[in-house]
């Protein structure tokens, strides 16, 4: 290889070094190279056996083929039932297309390369010039159910339709027997069930059945799920063939309603079907029977606290009434009894009153009315009795209690008594009780 040419401007003297040496080369080695690789395993392969490409390609290719069929064996391998290769092709609705290409285990689940491999294996054992090769009766029926499987399970629409009524890949639900007898059988046989009805589920991932220790969200969110159920499942397949163009289009529009009505009816009952096992399996289901009562007694439990805490709101509400009505009761016998005493009071002062204008009255009669002879006159009495009554009219039963007083100090002194009931009636003028005019003894 040519190597770069330096630069012009190359200096290697040491005032300007553009190159420093940093090491040196490791002498040569001779070392013993082989041949190896795909390339040179098949020329040795040529040379050992004496074969030229072509032959040694067919031989390869032969080789390769064996092997295919044998590592299929493991996976794609079961017993040709001798009733199923004397099928009539004509008669290819009928024919169970993963039996027919030796998938009855993997049926659904089957992946199109397992189709294609399996497809590939019987077309290899039953390809009508095989079996003339081998001497064997040439007879192709079986040959078309072969080829009629593969068109049907690689096209996905009529595999969804072959997978609607696919029986051979329905799971029985679990028996009576069998749900009682454990909760791991319960719950086994079940999630067997509903695997093979969540193929048909629109909607994806199926929420799995649990066990025993499930919760309550999850196993309500499971029951919920297949109450509500979403299925793609169709019955097309079974559909009666409808007549080609040519045919009567009345005949061939009663067929295709025919289908229509027998697809609704089928699609019906299956859903009625699933949804009384359904039915079944909640029934049957301990957990469910568990919550429930986790529930009851939980509802217990409020109802209790409810009832207690309304048995103490009665109690406070009938003890806050029994105080009431005690206060009420208090309070008015302490009304009648201040009642009692004011009236009580009312008649001690009015009795008070009579007494004291009895005493004030008696103090005049006792000093005989201020007369200075004998017996005072008819008039003088009724004069001395009318500045009374005057006094008496316009003073307040304080006022006649002190006036009593007053009175009683003045005793049966003409003239002291006389000046106590004249200092009064001269309060009486001057805050206008009484008028001056109208005084006849008391001036």
């Amino acid at each position: 290889m040519a190597t770069l040419a330096l630069p012009q401007d190359w200096k290697s003297d040491e005032k300007t070094p553009n190159f420093k040496s940093i090491g040196s080369l490791s002498p040569a080695i001779d070392r013993k190279i082989e041949p190896f690789g795909a390339a040179f395993l098949a020329h040795a392969r040529r040379q050992r056996h004496g074969r030229t490409f072509s032959e040694d390609d067919r031989i390869q290719a032969l080789a390769k083929v064996k092997k295919t069929e044998d590592d299929d064996d493991g996976e794609i391998s079961e017993p040709e039932d001798p009733l199923m290769l004397q099928r009539d092709a004509k008669d290819w609705k009928g024919q169970d297309h993963y039996a027919v290409l030796g998938l009855s285990k993997h049926r659904y689940r089957a992946t199109d390369e397992q189709i294609k491999r399996a497809h590939r294996k019987k077309v290899l054992k039953h390809h009508p010039d095989k079996r003339a090769a081998a001497g064997q009766a040439e007879n192709d029926s079986f040959f078309k159910c072969i080829q009629r499987a593969h068109e049907t399970l690689t096209d996905p629409k009529t595999r969804r339709q072959f997978d609607s009524v696919d029986e051979a890949a329905d799971v029985a639900p679990p028996t009576k027997k069998e749900m009682t007898s454990s909760s791991k059988s319960f719950f086994k046989k079940w999630n067997a069930f509903f695997e093979s009805e969540a193929r048909f589920s629109n909607k994806q991932p199926v929420p799995k059945i649990g066990d025993d220790k499930s919760t309550k969200e999850d196993v309500e969110e499971f029951y919920d799920f297949w109450y509500n159920f979403d299925s793609w499942r169709s019955f097309e397949y079974l559909d009666e063939d409808v007549p080609d163009d040519n045919a009567d289009r009345d005949h061939k529009r009663h067929i295709e309603k025919k289908n229509r009505n027998a697809r609704i009816k089928r699609k019906t009952e299956d859903t009625a079907r699933l949804r009384n096992t359904v039915d079944t399996c909640l029934q049957n289901d301990e957990r469910i029977k568990k919550f429930r009562q986790a529930a009851s007694k939980n509802k217990n439990a409020k109802r209790l606290e409810k009832e207690a805490k309304e048995k103490k709101e009665a109690e406070d509400k009938a003890a806050a009434a029994a105080a009431a009505e005690k206060q009420k009761k208090e309070d008015e016998e302490k009304a009648k009894a201040d009642k009692d005493a004011a009236k009580k009071s009312k008649e001690a002062a009015k009795t008070a009153v009579k007494k004291n204008k009895r005493v004030v009255k008696g103090a005049v009669k006792d000093v005989n009315y201020f007369s200075s002879g004998a017996d005072a006159s008819a008039a003088q009495v009724d004069a001395v009795l009318d500045d009374v009554d005057r006094i008496l009219a316009s003073t307040d039963p304080d006022e006649l209690a002190d006036l009593v007083s007053k009175l009683n100090v003045a005793g049966k002194d003409g003239e002291k008594v006389k000046g106590v009931f004249t200092e009064r009636m001269s309060g009486l003028t001057s805050s206008g009780k009484v008028k001056e005019g109208d005084v006849k003894v008391f001036k």
